[in-house]
């Protein structure tokens, strides 16, 4: 298991694949480049996701790179190709990450439980109306949470109706009825950045901060890594202004970092939140991460799973963070993997699933 801060490489044939195979699965990555263009603050304010005026723009943006990823067994270095070291925005990869402060600060004590209330601990008036008094720290990590209102300039409502199978291309924002908080799933950016609010607001520090002293210092990331919000998202933490950072680059922000730094943050996933000894997440913390919900058996808490095997040709024990553009990091504990694709095009997902799957000998 990975135990140095850089991962020692490995000949795919020692490591159980089947060298070729492994290379042609490498090949279709570096093949299939992402239909995002290079400029994506262009792409964000041409309407992608919405259109005006619920595109604008309010968090910082980059331009991205060409193709790139890296595959890890048993915390090795078996393949990698294009530049890992190249730091792109991540999207909605950062979700993840909220989920695993989430469980520092149930380590921490400053949850009680997944079960109780926001509002029994966040007095932000955010969580203090009625639609959003009942909402457990639950229902908010799986997506169920159902919060209502406008936080940061921008309305719960632009991401109702979400459609993920035709991202871009779908219509959304639609004035739906709500429905009781722990009754309807969605995807919604606005009430995941509601979550980090309501982090930020138990942690009284800024979660970035809390991310590197606890997770990626531990873990040897880089100096590469940001974590940001949007210039609206500023709070009063005890007398401070303090950024609250959103779990995605649907508005700007967000994470920015490289592929080396998130096999990482998977190879933490796959080690139990252990790392050189030293367990950083709570025990048992990703176990419930990846515990189907009950609205959606491909979600967790904040983790795409595949145990209704969404991608069929790897196996069901996999789970993935992934963000739009094709940003993922795969962990596969049945084979001890740890993958991190960037900029692969969405569709070619399910493909090169498969042929690193389909690589590994016996």
């Amino acid at each position: 298991m990975q135990t140095d801060t850089t991962f020692q490489p490995q000949d795919p044939g020692e490591a159980g694949f089947d060298a070729a195979a492994l290379a042609a699965a490498v090949a279709f990555a570096g093949a299939h480049d992402s239909p995002f263009p290079r400029d994506i603050l262009k792409h964000l304010e041409a309407g992608y996701f919405e259109p005006a005026p619920d595109n604008e723009v309010l968090g910082r943006t980059a331009p991205r790179g060409d193709p790139n990823g890296l595959i890890l067994r048993r915390g090795r270095l078996v393949a990698s190709w294009g530049d890992t070291r190249q730091a792109d925005m991540t999207f909605s990869v950062a979700k993840s990450y909220l989920s695993l402060l989430a469980g520092i600060a149930l380590g921490d004590g400053l949850i009680d439980s997944l079960e109780s209330r926001i509002s029994d601990s966040v007095r932000h008036e955010a969580f203090h109306t009625a639609q959003n008094r009942p909402i457990t720290w639950r229902m908010i990590l799986e997506q169920t949470s159902e919060w209502e209102g406008t936080l940061f300039g921008k309305a719960d409502r632009i991401d109702r109706g979400r459609d993920l199978k035709r991202e871009g291309a779908g219509p959304k924002g639609i004035d739906r009825a709500m429905q009781t908080p722990g009754t309807y799933w969605e995807y919604n950016d606005v009430r995941v950045n509601a979550l980090a609010l309501a982090l930020l607001e138990r942690f009284r520090r800024p979660l970035p901060e809390v991310f590197a002293e606890r997770i990626t210092g531990p873990i040897g990331s880089s100096a590469d890594f940001s974590w940001e919000g949007y210039r609206t998202s500023f709070v009063d933490i005890d007398g401070t202004p303090i950024q609250s950072v959103s779990g995605g680059g649907h508005w700007g922000g967000g994470v920015i970092t490289h592929a080396e730094d998130q096999a990482r943050i998977g190879q933490l996933m796959l080690q139990d939140g252990v790392w050189a000894g030293r367990r950083l997440l709570p025990e048992g913390w990703v176990a419930a991460s990846t515990k189907p919900c009950a609205l959606n058996k491909d979600y967790g808490l904040l983790w795409w799973l595949n145990g209704n095997g969404r991608y069929p040709g790897a196996s069901r024990e996999s789970f993935l963070a992934q963000g739009a553009g094709g940003n993922t990091i795969w962990i596969d504990p049945a084979h001890e993997m740890v993958a991190t694709f960037r900029w692969l095009d969405p569709a070619a997902m399910p493909e090169m699933l498969r042929l690193v799957t389909a690589s590994l000998k016996g």
